[in-house]
């Protein structure tokens, strides 16, 4: 199978997935009184995106069970345990935790824009945002514990969603962190990394065995799969940022270097001697202009650190497919090791 059909079949199965989530979250979380707070909630979420962890969801749940992909319905599905689990719910509640983070990093580094459009603080105001951040967090577990799964299986997804939340602070507050250092170890990077975005992922590929009665090994394949793809589409991104014209990024291209965001790109660069802190001349992702990052990225180019970046991102990639060996063959597994393959070419 070439490339192009993998790349076809996948795009295929994120929008079937696309396409159910977005009418889950309609029928999940409509607006209502007061109507302000839950317009901001849907901001976001109409936005656009790609629902990439709902799709991790909904395909991890097929892979588990055997089940081929879109062979089931999502709203009652067949549980190894005997039970009926609205694996739906459990993948809108994923994707609320993704967008609450969302409005909260924006606020936090003042960014204007958020899928092409004003972000929720510009759009609305910032106590606005914050609240409707609070909301979709409190939604999420909200919505876990309405899944019908059996209670313990219940429990120790919404254990999961807890930490990984936790997990998800901790990230943001070392990205915070990093701004103020210049002496960031890569395996430092690696862990914020970790924390920050493939704890997500991981959460997002084991919630679904979870809830499902899957063995605890098959649950932490799952887990270490999504941290590693996680990995990968974080350091890809980083990549991307740097790479891909503004209007398809939905930000400034460029972004994170004049914010002085330490990346596994910068950290690499800086082992060749660059001088990364004066790579651009500009305070704010605004006044950057595109040939000074062009400028910037052709240094980096030079020095090998976007190819170190790139070729990190295709190990975890591969890695991430191992454990997936565990599960049974069949379409959904291997949608699964396609996905990952997916999130490191057009992720964004």
């Amino acid at each position: 199978m070439t490339s192009e059909t993998k790349e076809a079949r996948v795009l295929e199965a994120i929008r079937e997935r696309r396409d159910l989530v977005n009418a889950a979250i309609d029928e999940e979380l409509p607006v209502q009184h007061p109507e302000r707070l839950y317009e901001a909630t849907r901001y976001i979420l109409e936005a656009g995106g790609k629902r990439l962890r709902p799709t991790v969801t909904t395909l991890a749940a097929e892979a588990v069970t055997g089940v081929d992909p879109m062979g089931a319905d999502f709203r009652e599905f067949d549980a190894l345990d005997g039970n009926t689990v609205d694996v739906m719910r459990a993948a809108v509640a994923i994707e609320v935790i993704q967008s609450f983070t969302l409005i909260h990093d924006d606020i936090m580094d003042e960014d204007e824009l958020r899928r092409g459009v004003p972000a929720v603080h510009e759009q609305y105001d910032t106590s606005t945002a914050i609240l409707a951040g609070d909301t979709l967090y409190s939604k999420a577990f909200e919505f876990m514990t309405e899944t019908g799964s059996d209670p313990a299986n219940g429990l120790e997804a919404m254990r999961m969603l807890a930490s990984t939340c936790t997990e998800i602070c901790e990230g943001q507050a070392l990205d915070v962190a990093f701004e103020s250092r210049d002496d960031i170890l890569p395996e430092e990077y690696l862990e914020m990394v970790e924390l920050k975005t493939a704890v997500l992922y991981g959460a997002s590929a084991a919630t679904p065995a979870l809830l499902l009665g899957a063995d605890e090994e098959v649950v932490d394949a799952l887990y270490q799969y999504g941290i590693d793809s996680g990995r990968a589409f974080q350091i890809q991104d980083d990549v991307l940022d740097l790479t891909v014209p503004s209007e398809d990024l939905g930000k400034q291209r460029g972004s994170d270097l004049v914010e002085g965001k330490e990346t596994l790109i910068t950290l690499h660069a800086r082992q060749q001697g660059v001088e990364v802190d004066g790579l651009v001349d500009a305070d704010t992702p605004a006044e950057v202009t595109e040939e000074a990052i062009d400028d910037a990225v052709a240094a980096l180019e030079e020095v090998g650190s976007i190819a170190y970046a790139r070729e990190t991102a295709e190990d975890l990639t591969e890695r991430s497919k191992e454990h997936l060996e565990i599960l049974p063959e069949g379409g959904s597994r291997e949608l699964l090791a396609d996905l990952a393959d997916y999130l490191i070419v057009r992720g964004y």
